[in-house]
């Protein structure tokens, strides 16, 4: 089973939200907080990487998908996936010059799309899975998770996930 997370907002955050109710970490994001660009800075929200190897352990194979385009940028992401243990933390895709989310989660082709809502820049129309072709939908279960609310809630289980 593959399992495509979004990275920003969904399982890591910028440092200075550490501690902060998940409306006060959209509210940073919003506003752009310093802490917001410093992407190498990055942490974990919550029990994001406990959950993943939980996943993991069951065979789950886990893939990355960041919002970053640049070199350094995709860099600082990886930095912080290894930095802080993440499963298969080289599995971490990006978009192309021209591509959009959608494109590189068609290429992939997961079982399970792990995301957030998007509510600090602009929601839905900034997500992934509503942009995939009507076609691959039926393939592909979507989760979609409060952003900074973390994944700790979600099932233990991949059975009880794919239900989800």
């Amino acid at each position: 089973m593959k399992i495509l997370v979004f990275t920003e907002g969904t399982i890591i955050m910028h440092s200075s939200a550490k501690g902060l109710s998940r409306e006060e970490r959209v509210k940073q994001s919003q506003t752009r907080e310093r802490s917001v660009h410093d992407y190498r800075d990055y942490i974990p929200n919550d029990n994001s990487v406990e959950k993943l190897l939980c996943w993991k352990k069951q065979g789950a194979e886990i893939y990355y998908l960041t919002s970053r385009t640049t070199s350094e940028e995709i860099d600082d992401v990886k930095f912080v996936l290894e930095k802080y243990s993440f499963p298969n933390n080289q599995n971490l895709l990006y978009r192309e010059k021209g591509e959009e989310y959608k494109d590189v989660a068609e290429k992939l082709m997961p079982d399970i799309i792990v995301e957030d809502d998007c509510e600090s820049i602009g929601g839905e129309v900034e997500m992934t899975y509503p942009h995939i072709r009507e076609d691959k939908k039926p393939k592909i279960k979507s989760i979609v998770v409060k952003e900074f609310g973390g994944i700790d809630y979600l099932p233990n289980e991949l059975s009880e996930l794919k239900k989800y």
